[in-house]
């Protein structure tokens, strides 16, 4: 504030000798600056006035410093949540926090209807392994009472000695009463991108928060993914239970599937003055659909991610409604060592939307299914077709097989008994794991799989001018520049024509 007050002084004085008329312009200037320096300062005076009195009169000693940060506290709490004074102590865990390894015990939070509110727990911290859950309503820490609780308090009061432990008292929809959760604080080590090879070309990147390494860890995982199948078909981004986090980093992630256009923009209080910040071509991985998953606790950094891809039309968004938070906070160190996060600005999505307080659509939505209850729906039978059947017809493939074998195989009646009855013991792999426990998953995977399908469809029957009766995934048929992608099993949502073609390549 003070800059543009002096920039404006400057100017008129140094021309004065010139015109008389700027002369008046900038005396008015100056008396505007002077009146409104005038309030602040009595506004301070009362309460300097305040901690005087205070200081002398109060029935005990006082500690200055602890009234002086209880004084900002209060002021910074007539402003929104995401506004918050940082002691020392605070500033220097949040700034470890950012670099991926800080001690606590590793959740998300914010206040909800003044109710202090887990956004996500972080994967394989001290919280997620005592089982907090995301939308967990903190309703005391240690025995004390959250009512009226800042982030920064929450925080302070949750932090302590690596192996001590804080006791959570916990409100969960299905609870009658609020439970006691006895949280060990440690080390954590935020891993935000964790990989998952679904085979045939197509991939599972689950981020996790977005933290100074995310964007190289993303990169790792995609050429890990050109790597072992020479081209990328299909990649399913899992942003659900993210709370966010930098803002560079959702960029440069947006940066690597989009070739142009905006990314997201920021506005503050001065409405002229909008930043921009655009895509670049170099070193995009492109031609191949994205599904990108999120639901309620997707939220900040994770929706500039989801709504760039979304309004740019490089991938399909499927989920549930994100969390909202469309502001973006700055942090500023102050010269005692604490800091300042401030609310700076408003962002939106490129086509301008705003998502404060409202967040993402997705193009389909998916609800979420319990895995217990998902496992239990799906029907489990003793299936016999034709191969299965005794003396059956051989097909080429096995006699192929046939031919490589120089043992005979076994009998057909007992191949079909053995596959009927399975091996109880035998572990999943991790995409089995992951297919047959998370619905929302299963559905971005068989939607990046009818993509493929749907693409032979499109291609056919453009160059015919009539349907096609089918059009194999394996056809190897050159894909189209557009591309529809298949309903799935949901039928909550059509999705949007999707912009991305097939195969995959870095540029």
């Amino acid at each position: 504030m003070m800059r543009r007050v002096v920039k404006f002084l400057v100017v008129p004085l140094a021309i004065l000798v010139l015109m008389s008329g700027w002369f008046v312009a900038a005396m008015g200037g100056f008396s505007s600056a002077t009146a409104y320096a005038k309030e602040r300062y009595e506004d301070l005076q009362i309460f300097a006035k305040v901690l005087n009195l205070v200081q002398q009169y109060y029935v005990e000693d006082v500690d200055t410093q602890k009234l002086i940060y209880g004084g900002i506290k209060g002021m910074l709490q007539e402003l929104d949540p995401h506004t918050n004074f940082l002691p020392p102590d605070v500033y220097k865990e949040f700034e470890s926090e950012t670099s991926g390894e800080f001690s606590g015990i590793g959740i998300e939070i914010t206040v909800q209807n003044d109710i202090l509110t887990v956004i996500s727990p972080i994967e394989d911290t001290p919280a997620y392994i005592a089982g907090i859950k995301a939308g967990d309503r903190i309703v005391e820490i240690n025995g004390v009472s959250t009512k009226g609780f800042s982030l920064a308090e929450a925080a302070q009061h949750m932090r302590g000695k690596r192996g001590s432990k804080v006791r959570l008292g916990i409100f969960r929809d299905g609870f009658e009463k609020p439970k006691v959760f006895e949280v060990e604080r440690g080390s954590v080590k935020v891993r935000s991108v964790k990989f998952l090879d679904l085979d045939d070309g197509y991939g599972y990147i689950r981020l996790t928060s977005f933290i100074e390494n995310s964007a190289p860890d993303m990169e790792k995982a995609l050429k890990q993914l050109i790597k072992s199948h020479k081209e990328i078909r299909g990649l399913i981004i899992d942003l659900r239970r993210n709370p966010g986090g930098l803002l560079d980093q959702a960029v440069k992630i947006s940066d690597f599937f989009l070739e142009k256009g905006v990314i997201v923009s920021t506005i503050g209080r001065n409405k002229k003055e909008k930043e921009v910040i655009y895509a670049k071509k170099e070193g995009t991985y492109a031609n191949f659909p994205i599904i990108v998953l999120i639901n309620e606790y997707s939220a900040s950094a994770s929706e500039i991610l989801a709504g760039a891809l979304q309004d740019n039309k490089r991938a399909l968004i499927m989920g549930q409604q994100s969390f909202g938070k469309g502001s973006v906070q700055s942090v500023v160190k102050l010269g005692d060592g604490s800091g300042l996060k401030l609310t700076v600005a408003r962002y939106y999505t490129p086509s301008g939307r705003s998502i404060q307080a409202l967040g993402i659509t997705p193009d389909v939505l998916v609800d979420e299914v319990d895995p217990e209850s998902y496992k239990k729906a799906i029907i489990k039978r003793e299936i016999r077709r034709e191969g299965d059947i005794s003396r059956h017809l051989l097909g080429e493939r096995e006699l192929e097989e046939q031919e490589k074998k120089e043992e005979p195989a076994p009998s057909d009646s007992a191949n079909y008994w053995f596959k009927a009855s399975g091996d109880p013991k035998k572990a999943k792999t991790p995409k089995e794991k992951l297919l047959a426990e998370d619905f929302q998953a299963m559905q971005a995977y068989n939607y990046l799989r009818a993509w493929k399908v749907m693409e032979g469809y499109v291609d056919q029957s453009s160059n015919s001018g009539t349907p096609v009766s089918a059009a194999p995934e394996a056809s190897g048929a050159a894909p189209s520049s557009g591309s529809t992608p298949a309903p799935a099993a949901s039928p909550a949502a059509t999705p949007a024509k999707p912009a991305a073609k097939t195969p995959a390549k870095k540029k």
